[in-house]
Formats: C-alpha cells, structure tokens, sequence
C-alpha cells in the first residue's frame, strides 16, 4: 500500500512535466516545420515564378508527375496540413505568402500559435489567438 502511495505522489510530480515537454517538442517541430515550408516556397518560387498558393500546391501530386498544382516539395501530411500537433495554412499571392500555425488542441499540443512571411521571420504569440505580423518575434 505505502509503495502505491509513492508511485502514485512521483506521477502526480512527473506527468505535468512530461506533458510541458511533449508540448515544447510540438513547438519546436512547429517551428522546423514553418523553417521547411519556406524552402519549398523558395523553390516553387524557381520553379515556377510564383509562390504557391496553398499547401496542395507544395505537396505531392495524386498522381502523375510534379506541376504548379502539387509541386512535391513537402509531405502528404503537411501538405494536408497538420503535422507534429500543429494544423498549418499558407495564403500565397503574387509579391508574398502567409504561413501560420495553430495547436490542434491549445495547451495540450502546443501553448503558442506561430505566424511567418516570406521575409522568414517567425512571430509567436502565447494564446490560442493566431500570431499576426505584429506579433513577438522569436528571436
């Protein structure tokens, strides 16, 4: 019984840890995630003389070979757009693009939302509110 008493005190000290942990490891794949959309936009921008328009665009054709349509850049999953804990969108036009990234579930995938543009600084804001252009930057 005491032997119970005490594995159950080192969970209730460990799990809320474990859990910090887990969500800082989601962040950070967030952040290399968001790092590797702007290479692809860097490339489709080469390839194509635009910036893609969507994930879609990025990720890899149903079928046949590579176009402006699915580029084949990134993965399937992010090209669906939720990886590593994090649902992802990217807005792209003719002089620019918006990625942006938000927890699946806030304070249980990640603690913060992540904004980018194509000048590759990557902003953050600490709420379930997506980060904006006017948001802190990561430094």
């Amino acid at each position: 019984m005491i032997v119970v008493a005490i594995i159950l005190v080192i969970a209730s000290i460990a799990i809320p840890k474990i859990n910090a942990q887990r969500m800082q490891a989601h962040e950070m794949a967030a952040i290399r995630t968001i790092q590797a959309i702007h290479t692809a936009q860097t490339q489709y921008f080469s390839q194509f003389g635009r910036y893609a328009a969507n994930l879609q665009e990025l990720g890899p054709p149903a079928s046949g070979s590579p176009g402006p349509a699915a580029a084949d850049l990134i993965p399937g999953d992010l090209a669906a757009g939720t990886k590593s804990g994090y649902i992802f969108t990217v807005q792209g036009g003719p002089n620019g693009y918006v990625i942006g990234a938000v927890p699946v579930a806030f304070n249980n995938t990640g603690r913060r939302t992540f904004y980018s543009d194509q000048t590759l600084v990557v902003r953050q804001n600490w709420s379930p509110e997506p980060a904006t252009a006017q948001s802190k930057e990561i430094n």
